[in-house]
């Protein structure tokens, strides 16, 4: 077993080191396939695509260039169906999240979820937040 020996003494000396991001790392990340949705959008794209999320609720975030809403699931027969249905809601955005490989910032609490889309590559609004805003409009909007 002496092959799993090892010195704890270098570890706190090189962990700093392993732990930090140096900028030029994040420069050199090749692109991945969905790199031309993960640049800002145009004035004209913003034009063209807010308008109807912004008729849907979502509000810009105030000092961030991002997306907010809040969606409620009350049922007032049973409470507890109210969070179940919004626990199946945040389920299936998870799902396509991790599909496009693009995750919300949110928050729930019983039948409440708040939604917070930009992207941080771009460190604002992207095509990806528009194309997943949409898929949370039908997913809210579905009946299950």
């Amino acid at each position: 077993m002496r092959w799993l020996t090892f010195s704890l003494t270098a570890v706190p000396r090189s962990l700093p080191a392993l732990l930090s991001v140096q900028p030029w790392t994040l420069a050199r990340t090749p692109p991945s396939k969905m790199a031309s949705q993960s640049h800002w959008l145009t004035p004209e794209e913003r034009e063209q695509l807010l308008p109807e999320l912004k008729a849907a609720g979502w509000e810009d975030v105030e000092d961030r260039d991002a997306l907010f809403k809040e969606f409620s699931f009350v049922n007032f027969n049973q409470v507890q169906c109210s969070v179940i249905k919004a626990f199946g809601f945040m389920t299936r955005v998870a799902l396509q999240a991790e599909k496009m490989n693009h995750h919300p910032e949110w928050f729930n609490v019983y039948h409440k979820v708040q939604i917070t889309l930009l992207t941080h590559d771009c460190r604002g609004l992207s095509k990806k937040d528009i194309k997943l805003a949409k898929f949370i409009e039908q997913a809210a909007a579905s009946p299950n």
